[in-house]
């Protein structure tokens, strides 16, 4: 069985969630807005730009979740979902993960985004494997810590090799869909890497190395 791995940000949602629940959070006035709109706009710029810190970032978007009790959280969540994603779901990223199942594919999505953000989305779809950036988790609270290694550039590369050797999968004949230059180091791993809506450093590498080019938008 083939793995059909997808990046979820801008390729299976038209929008990032880790940017889109920090603006959520901005509007609920949950944290403080100035600060956090700047810091949020920020890294996510750096993001863009391949220069972001993973663990300065991670402190930044995790503390949050450590600060109010998870039934608190899970209620913004739902309401998170409900208004910011929903409209961003994609029907060509339905098809395309549709005809991989009738393929006989599996279906993963991998992302830097953290789990507790990203699960629910991911369920949206149907997909029931997910590597994320995990939080901590300890007596009944996020601690504003991960655990492991962050699902971020060279880090989703070993994450997902953990994650093969757990499910005994092979890479030769898998595909990875992705938008973001972020991602090269696994898109070179795999054997169908396939660019989606691809920022530009991605698309010009696209072009040079023969990769398939596409939109789901």
């Amino acid at each position: 069985m083939s793995l059909a791995i997808f990046d979820l940000d801008n390729t299976l949602i038209a929008g990032d969630s880790d940017y889109l629940w920090g603006q959520f959070l901005v509007d609920q006035g949950i944290v403080d807005r100035e600060h956090y709109e700047t810091s949020n706009a920020e890294f996510y710029r750096q993001y863009r730009e391949g220069r972001l810190d993973i663990a300065e970032f991670l402190a930044f978007a995790l503390k949050p979740l450590a600060e109010h009790p998870v039934e608190r959280l899970h209620v913004w969540r739902e309401q998170f979902v409900r208004e910011k994603i929903l409209p961003i779901l994609l029907p060509a990223a339905r098809d395309l993960i549709a005809k991989h199942r009738d393929a006989g594919d599996l279906p993963v999505v991998i992302t830097a985004t953290n789990r507790f953000v990203t699960e629910p989305i991911v369920g949206l779809y149907g997909i029931e494997h997910l590597i994320a950036t995990t939080p901590e988790f300890s007596d009944g609270r996020y601690t504003g810590r991960h655990v492991g290694v962050p699902c971020f550039q060279d880090g989703k590369v070993k994450r997902l090799d953990e994650w093969r050797v757990e499910n005994d999968h092979a890479l030769a004949d898998s595909w990875f869909y992705s938008d973001s230059h972020n991602d090269l180091p696994l898109l070179s791993r795999v054997g169908h890497p396939v660019a989606v809506d691809p920022d530009e450093i991605l698309a010009d590498e696209a072009r040079a190395r023969g990769w398939p080019i596409i939109s789901l938008r």
